[in-house]
Parts: structure tokens; C-alpha cells; sequence
């Protein structure tokens, strides 16, 4: 399932190592469906290298160059290994999208959204021992294609043949690349890499969690102190009603006492109604 969508040209990034200079190299894409493809270059070294552009949209069955700029290298690396890689991942847009509506999530395989992915691998080249041009039936042919200026108007078209080379004149050329290099440090500045941005966005949200656990625990902490007051007054509010309750019952006993107490005794109703026959029944004898 692989380059189904996209033809890469070249496989391998070559770059001209020289101390202190910078080296570029042109890739193109060409798209062999019949939509509208977006893609999107990732490097595993972003301080390293710079991608102009590193997003793009390319029509069915066009084609389409970024330019790669390897930063100047204060040390050449140990036998000129590199194990750095490229990864460009291609995916189906919509008509009509354009560069800036491309978001990371195009390229996240996600409800079985087909995202392509093709890895390219970097080659380091150590410099002839002659110079970079060097003369060939009386004109100046450039070395590679992928050791010019890092600007893209300088930089040569890939054509449909890979062998086919730009040829310049030394006198031409090298007052091009000198002034290229201050023009290519401006872009680099410009150009934060994605892995930058990747790991601030990172940070942000980092510091968005902790700012929102903060403000958790805090309300949390609030939730405590409201639960230990209601707490507090459902026990007084409990105290309240049982002292009630006491001096209710109280209150109820004292009545009945008083009630027994303002009645006649039962014995003593009966005696005087007894004294009060027996004296009747002498009254009529």
C-alpha cells in the first residue's frame, strides 16, 4: 500500500558536508491519483534542517518541490554517518483545501482515514578535493542537484529525468550563493521546525492541567469546609430539636400533675355520699 499516492524523487537526501556552509537539496512529489492530495515533511533533527514548505497541497497529477537545507555544521560527523531521517506522509483532502486549512489531524489515522507514509534517508558527501565546479567542455557543470543555493528560485527543478543537470557559469553561480546564504538564514528564522511547536503546545497544555488540578483541588478544598459547617449545624440543629422534645415531655408531665391534683379523690366522693345517705336516712326516722 505504499506510494500509492505519492511519487518521491529523490530517495535520499545527499548533502555536500563543508565546515561553516550550509547545503540543500531539492525533493519532488508528484501526485499519481486522481485527487487533491495534502502532505506534510517531518525530520527527526527540526534544529538541524529546514523544510520550505513543510505542508503543501498538490493537484492530481501535478507535482510538487520542497527544498531541504542542512544548517552549517561547526564539526563534521564522525565518518560521515547520519542517521537522520525524513518522513513525508500524504493523505486525500477535499477540492478546494487549501494550505491553510491543513491541520495535524489530516494526518492522524483516525476512522480509517488512509495516511501514506514514505521515509527518506540522509547521505553526507564529503567535498572533492577540486572545487564544486569544475570545468567541462569550456562551461561549468554543477556537481549534483542537491548541492546548489538553499533558496528555491536557486535551487534547480527536478525534472522527469534525475540525470538532467542545470548548467551555470562559475562567474554566475558563486556570487548567487553568496548572497543566498544570508537570505536562507532569514527563511531558517522564520521557519520555527515542527517539533518546536510541537513540544510548546506540549508545555501549554502541561500548564493548563496543573492550573486546572489547582483550581480543583482548591474548590475541592472549599466543598470540605462547606460540608464540616453544614455538618457542624445539622449536630446543633439536632441538640436544638432534642432539648425541644425534653422540655416538651416536660411540660406535658407538670400538666398532668396539676390535672390530678385539682380534681376530688374518688374515696372521698364516695364517703360523703355515703355520710350524706345514712344521714338522710336518720333525718326520716
Amino acid at each position: 500500500m505504499s506510494n500509492e499516492l505519492l511519487d518521491i524523487q529523490p530517495r535520499e537526501l545527499k548533502f555536500i558536508v563543508e565546515l561553516k556552509k550550509q547545503s540543500s537539496c531539492s525533493v519532488r512529489l508528484f501526485n499519481k491519483s486522481d485527487n487533491y492530495v495534502a502532505f506534510k515533511v517531518k525530520t527527526t533533527s527540526p534544529k538541524k534542517y529546514c523544510v520550505c514548505p513543510n505542508i503543501g497541497i498538490i493537484e492530481p497529477k501535478s507535482t510538487c518541490n520542497f527544498i531541504v537545507t542542512m544548517q552549517a555544521q561547526r564539526t563534521a560527523p564522525p565518518d560521515m554517518t547520519c542517521k537522520d531521517k525524513f518522513l513525508v506522509q500524504g493523505t486525500v483532502v477535499a477540492v478546494g483545501t487549501s494550505e491553510e486549512d491543513i491541520t495535524s489531524s489530516m494526518f492522524a489515522r483516525e476512522n480509517g482515514r488512509y495516511v501514506e507514509e514514505s521515509k527518506l534517508r540522509v547521505v553526507l558527501a564529503s567535498p572533492p578535493h577540486s572545487p564544486v565546479l569544475s570545468p567541462i567542455n569550456g562551461v561549468h557543470d554543477q556537481v549534483a542537484a542537491c548541492e546548489t543555493s538553499p533558496l528555491k528560485d536557486q535551487v534547480p527543478q527536478v525534472n522527469e529525468s534525475i540525470g538532467n543537470q542545470l548548467k551555470v557559469t562559475e562567474d554566475i553561480l558563486e556570487p548567487k550563493l553568496e548572497k543566498s546564504e544570508p537570505l536562507v538564514t532569514a527563511v531558517t528564522k522564520d521557519l520555527e521546525p515542527e517539533k518546536d511547536m510541537e513540544e510548546l503546545e506540549l508545555v501549554r497544555d502541561v500548564e493548563n492541567l496543573k492550573f486546572k488540578i489547582s483550581e480543583l483541588e482548591s474548590k475541592l478544598k472549599e466543598g470540605e469546609v462547606t460540608i464540616s459547617k453544614h455538618t457542624e449545624e445539622r449536630r446543633l440543629t439536632a441538640r436544638e430539636s432534642e432539648s425541644l422534645r425534653q422540655e416538651l415531655a416536660l411540660l406535658r408531665s407538670n400538666k398532668g400533675v396539676r390535672t390530678v391534683q385539682a380534681g376530688f379523690p374518688f374515696l372521698f366522693v364516695c364517703m360523703v355520699a355515703l355520710i350524706s345517705v345514712v344521714l338522710g336516712y336518720l333525718v326520716r326516722c
